[in-house]
């Protein structure tokens, strides 16, 4: 049987929802960042972004964690094994046992709340 197509990487990170595509498709664009000409503005506004960006990446990968422990999960009949799981999210093996044990640990805490 021939083995699946591996997607390959994107070069650019996806488009947030917010940002319009247009505006996404210019490579100086950027939340309206390069037009803030006050440094102090552009600090605060440059300084807001990146903490919801952190915030976004964060949470990003607990839903990350909880994806791959559910594909894991040995009562699914279509449960992935770690390598592929870790070929679909482009991690190392290793890697991936470790977001699969995380969320685990995040789908047994929201369990307990």
């Amino acid at each position: 049987m021939a083995e699946p197509e591996r997607v390959q990487p994107r070069l650019r990170p996806a488009p947030l929802l917010f940002e319009p595509t247009e505006a996404a498709a210019d490579p100086e664009h950027f939340f309206d960042l390069e037009s803030i000409e006050d440094p102090r503005e552009l600090l605060a506004r440059a300084t807001e972004l990146t903490l919801a960006f952190r915030t976004a990446t964060d949470r990003s990968v607990e839903f990350q964690a909880i994806a791959a422990a559910q594909l894991a999960d040995p009562r699914r009949f279509d449960r992935l094994t770690m390598a592929a799981i870790a070929e679909r999210a482009d991690w190392t093996e290793d890697y991936a046992k470790k977001m699969v044990e995380f969320g685990r640990e995040l789908m047994r805490s929201g369990a307990d709340r």
